[in-house]
């Protein structure tokens, strides 16, 4: 049984920070496990305490296998991860192959061939001829690192400039870039950032989430709605000077905290076009939308700008290997350069040998079976699924993504869009009966304001089959119809 929860946001005037939130968390304590009893425990700290995961014993394509029998379909990617499905033998024979020649170097004096070949890969024009204008890759273990280091070579490239006062960030409402102190601390999701709350950086200030669904006023036009979070992310620079802001942050397509949200068109080209007024780094966090999941390689492609920072993950390695990266444009190589000519930071695996080479091994398969435009194909054929199935259920209040990444937003009213009170669990629910029905979703809570609100995130590999496609869609309505049963009749 979840704890319940009591989540209180309250308002601070401390400075940059302008949100803060307190939790107190209640459960039943568990009785105390006798001594000679605790040996037979689980030495593996999972997630939760009190509930233990299903056990996967094999995966291969779209399927998991569990120790239980169960055969579920992977619906997410596990977190849109898997991009080109599980088992794939081509990138375990890369992996050995790696291995064979050398598993580890220390990067302070030495180089290997895949991580050398894994950069220059993924910053070659990208497979629809975009000029990203991206010159370098730091490679390191996760997206919560990726956005640490980038966080770091932001401030390093203005110390280089002579220019050491620039000491905030910018980052936005519903939004997630990690799980370390700092990555969390240029994150907005609530519920994980509440008990760490009072330990995280102070030089960091949030605007509004680019989220038409929920937030564009009734009667604003797309263009006025866009104007209207410019001018906002304008005054924001104002009220902190803007020659003492560092980056501004953003998903170009959310993930996990508010679903799948693409912001409205011209706002990433009016958010360019500020910082350059300015001087301050766009950062583009792409570590879940990016890589081919949105159906162009680079998701800020269809928004038609050049980030000066971008960093990737989970489809870089396809869930092969835990590997993430910081992707920087010759600006900031070049100021770098001129100045102190290292990056002053570092770690124990950045660009590992055998993460990177599996790494390659999964682009190679991406770029070879054109996968990305595959991609983009097959998301037509979800989004009109999708659209089809649900267009006319009652709790269903908005359904958007790009590619194979999509996501269906639960509301109690349509005409409203109330939320389900956070008592009712909506999202969860309808996750646990899909994976009942052999389907696993990634579910999320607290979309509109880290509060309220539920969500679940459809984002298959890319190899997965119309055939398969369309199962995924009819156990999604079926799980929904349980839930809206249950509802009804409570």
């Amino acid at each position: 049984m979840a704890p319940s929860v009591l989540l209180e946001t309250i308002s601070s005037n401390d400075g940059a920070s302008t949100t803060s939130t307190r939790i107190a968390a209640t459960a039943t304590a568990p009785a105390t496990v006798p001594p000679e009893s605790r040996s037979q425990e689980r030495r593996l700290m999972h997630r939760s305490l009190t509930e233990s995961p299903y056990e996967v014993i094999s995966a291969s394509g779209s399927y998991l296998h569990l120790s239980t029998g169960a055969l579920i379909l992977d619906g997410c990617g596990g977190a849109a991860v898997a991009i080109i499905g599980h088992g794939n033998e081509e990138v375990m024979a890369a992996t050995v192959a790696q291995m064979q020649k050398v598993s580890y170097v220390h990067t302070l004096s030495y180089t290997t061939s895949s991580a050398e070949d894994l950069a220059n890969f993924i910053l070659e024009v990208s497979p629809g001829g975009f000029q990203h204008g991206l010159e370098k890759a730091y490679f390191c273990g996760s997206g919560s690192e990726a956005n640490d280091a980038a966080l770091k070579l932001a401030r390093q490239y203005f110390y280089e400039k002579g220019e050491p006062q620039r000491k905030f960030f910018v980052s936005r409402a519903q939004s997630y870039h990690g799980n370390s102190v700092a990555s969390m601390s240029v994150s907005s999701n609530l519920p994980r950032k509440v008990p760490y709350q009072d330990i995280l950086m102070r030089n960091v200030s949030f605007v509004s989430p680019a989220y038409a669904y929920q937030y564009q006023r009734s009667g604003e036009t797309e263009q006025e709605y866009v104007a209207r979070l410019i001018a906002e992310l304008d005054a924001e620079f104002q009220r902190i000077g803007p020659e003492n802001v560092i980056s501004f942050i953003a998903e170009p397509v959310v993930g996990a905290t508010s679903g799948c949200v693409a912001a409205p068109k011209g706002y990433f080209a009016g958010v360019r076009k500020l910082c350059d007024k300015y001087g301050i780094l766009l950062h583009l966090d792409e570590i879940m939308c990016g890589m081919g999941r949105t159906g162009t390689y680079f998701a800020f492609e269809q928004e038609n700008v050049l980030p000066d920072i971008v960093t990737i993950g989970k489809g870089l390695g396809g869930g092969y290997a835990p590997v993430a990266a910081v992707l920087m444009s010759s600006k900031i190589v070049d100021t770098l350069r001129a100045g102190s000519a290292a990056f002053n930071h570092g770690q124990t695996y950045q660009a590992h040998p055998v993460t990177c080479a599996t790494a390659l091994a999964v682009q190679k398969i991406v770029r070879r079976e054109s996968l990305v435009q595959r991609c983009a194909l097959m998301g037509m054929l979800l989004s009109k699924l999708l659209m089809d199935t649900f267009s006319g259920c009652k709790f269903v209040g908005d359904i958007r993504g790009r590619g194979l990444f999509w996501a269906i937003e639960f509301v109690r009213d349509k005409t409203t869009k109330e939320t389900f009170s956070t008592s009712c669990h909506f999202g969860y629910n309808f996750q646990q009966n899909a994976f009942k029905l052999g389907l696993a979703v990634y579910p999320g809570a607290g979309t509109v304001d880290g509060v309220r609100g539920d969500h679940v995130i459809i984002a298959p590999p890319f190899t997965t089959s119309v055939v398969d496609l369309g199962k995924m869609v009819a156990l999604l309505k079926e799980a929904y119809v349980q839930e809206e049963t249950r509802l009804d009749l409570s």
